[in-house]
């Protein structure tokens, strides 16, 4: 299990977390500089630990998603390209995909076993307990564009505000609105139908 301890490493004992320092420390883990990852670390792990356990409201699967996201980061460093915030959208998006799978894992075992009397998911997606109905949204989701599924997919499934799902992601709220705007339109028309019953036609 990774180690965090506040306070300590090179980001935490310089107060770095600019662009060109963490290129720097990203450049140093490529190398396979061990003390530049724990770095790295010592500043992220926390964020990730707090997106994950907000997605998955389960402390030992939220610390296994952080385990993994930090270990991605470890794998991918070399083919990294960082923005003005450094990695952590880069860890954002990761730790999310990640809980997003483990969401849809829940869900898709729970459908096997049995459907709850009453429905565990928002009201926006109250049918996915339906089989056949959730694979025919898991088809459509997973054809958007990553950020339109990220962002549905954290407001509707997730709960989320779009100011939460903004904080996730990296973006502004408007940025937010932009994309699910755009990922109900993509749905609407791939689902027709099945679309009243999903989102609510305020939200349409």
């Amino acid at each position: 299990m990774l180690a965090h301890k506040s306070g300590s490493g090179p980001l935490a004992q310089s107060g770095c977390g600019e662009d060109g320092e963490e290129i720097g420390l990203l450049a140093r883990v490529a190398a396979g500089e061990s003390e530049a990852f724990r770095g790295l670390v010592d500043r992220h792990l926390p964020t990730v630990l707090a997106i994950a356990r907000r997605m998955l409201r389960d402390d030992a699967e939220a610390e296994d998603v952080a385990q993994e996201t930090m270990l991605r980061l470890w794998r991918n460093a070399a083919g990294l390209e960082l923005g003005p915030n450094g990695v952590r959208p880069w860890l954002r998006r990761v730790a999310s995909n990640l809980c997003i799978d483990r969401v849809r894992s829940r869900r898709n075992t729970q459908v096997v076993q049995e459907v709850p009397e009453e429905s565990a998911p928002p009201a926006q997606v109250r049918y996915l307990s339906e089989r056949e109905l959730g694979a025919r949204v898991d088809a459509a989701l997973q054809a958007l564009p990553e950020r339109q599924r990220l962002a549905i997919t954290l407001f509707h499934y997730e709960g989320m505000s779009q100011i939460e799902v903004g904080d996730v992601l990296g973006i502004s709220d408007e940025a937010v609105e932009s994309l699910l705007a755009r990922a109900r339109r993509a749905l609407k028309a791939a689902l027709q139908e099945e679309w009243r019953g999903l989102i609510p036609e305020s939200e349409a």
